[in-house]
């Protein structure tokens, strides 16, 4: 989802204001390798702090102290966004990071005398498992919406197979080159992914076959002039923009009519849980996702409770219907004598 504009930065043309060392911390960034996301979620957080302290007349580096980040911090955790909820604790904590980076590069470049933010808590984030999984029929149901007859609709169904079998993520579809794809050995090459790090990801035979199909039978028909190389292919010739996939696969979801909302994050999740169900060890299932920590991934042993539930029936003494099942059917049978 785009984030919405802000307005101009006070003090933007002062080298000694807030916004000055802010474009200038960013570019400490670029210099380091920081991929241009990193470096435009950090451009917004610190932004929106700016304007919090240029409202308070807090203009320059050295003015803001622990107990103005604090004010701060406590004006996250009160904001209302526009439909009256709150900012989770997880949201709250990512605009509180950048600061900290923020003023770590301040103090270490002596811009500062001291890091203000150097003893700052952060609000503990919750642990929230994923909204919705599909089950596999459920999967299945979604790959089979898209019209395979029409040309776009045999690129949909492609996309649509390339993100379950390899769980990226949106944006590194999106990026996917004609040469990222090894047909010989059925993997994907993932490039300058989250963290700017590649991996290599097993493709499957189903989900080749797919992109056999687009790429030979639907892929030269989108080239309008020269080949700009880019695997998934717009109407008109260019890369797909993220929001019109998210659009894309959303409605696909909905039209399989499985009671699910999602997108193409739902199907990075629900492989992710499958493969989990079906005996991949959590280490395979954090290389293929590109999780640099094994805790990020270790949410999804917490989605995956096929096992739990087979020990379950098996061992709690309530959770066999057999002994209830007489008082089931004869409560059944007088419900509707009243």
């Amino acid at each position: 989802m785009p984030r919405r504009a802000l307005p101009p930065l006070p003090g933007r043309h002062d080298p000694d204001s807030l916004a000055s060392h802010m474009e200038r911390f960013l570019s400490a960034l670029a210099v380091r390798n920081y991929s241009p996301a990193t470096i435009l979620d950090r451009r917004h957080s610190v932004a929106t702090f700016i304007l919090w302290c240029g409202e308070r007349g807090i203009e320059r580096p050295y003015e803001v102290t622990k107990p103005v980040l604090e004010r701060f911090q406590r004006h996250l955790y009160y904001h209302r966004k526009s439909n009256g909820e709150p900012l989770t604790f997880r949201t709250q904590a990512a605009r509180m990071v950048p600061l900290r980076a923020w003023f770590k590069w301040l103090a270490r470049e002596n811009h500062i005398l001291s890091n203000p933010a150097s003893e700052l808590e952060l609000p503990r984030p919750e642990r929230r498992l994923p909204a919705v999984v599909l089950t596999a029929e459920e999967a299945e149901a979604v790959m089979a919406v898209p019209d395979i007859a029409v040309p776009l609709g045999l690129r949909d169904r492609a996309m649509l197979e390339l993100l379950y079998a390899t769980a990226i993520r949106r944006g590194e579809l999106i990026a996917l080159k004609l040469y990222d794809v090894d047909y010989a050995r059925s993997t994907l090459i993932v490039r300058q992914g989250k963290g700017n790090k590649d991996r290599v990801v097993p493709l499957g035979e189903r989900a080749k076959a797919w992109l056999v199909a687009y790429r030979d039978r639907v892929r030269p028909g989108l080239v309008l002039g020269r080949d700009p190389g880019t695997l998934f292919l717009s109407r008109d010739g260019r890369a797909l923009e993220a929001k019109r996939l998210s659009e894309k696969v959303r409605g696909h979801v909905a039209t399989a009519g499985i009671g699910k909302p999602g997108s193409c994050h739902l199907l990075r999740h629900t492989a992710a849980t499958l493969m989990l169900e079906g005996g991949a060890d959590i280490r395979f299932i954090q290389a293929l996702l590109g999780h640099e920590s094994l805790e990020t991934t270790q949410i999804y042993t917490r989605v995956s409770i096929a096992k739990l539930a087979e020990i379950h029936a098996a061992t709690h003494p309530g959770a066999r219907l057999v002994r209830d099942r007489a008082l089931l059917d004869a409560a059944l049978a007088d419900d509707g004598e009243d």
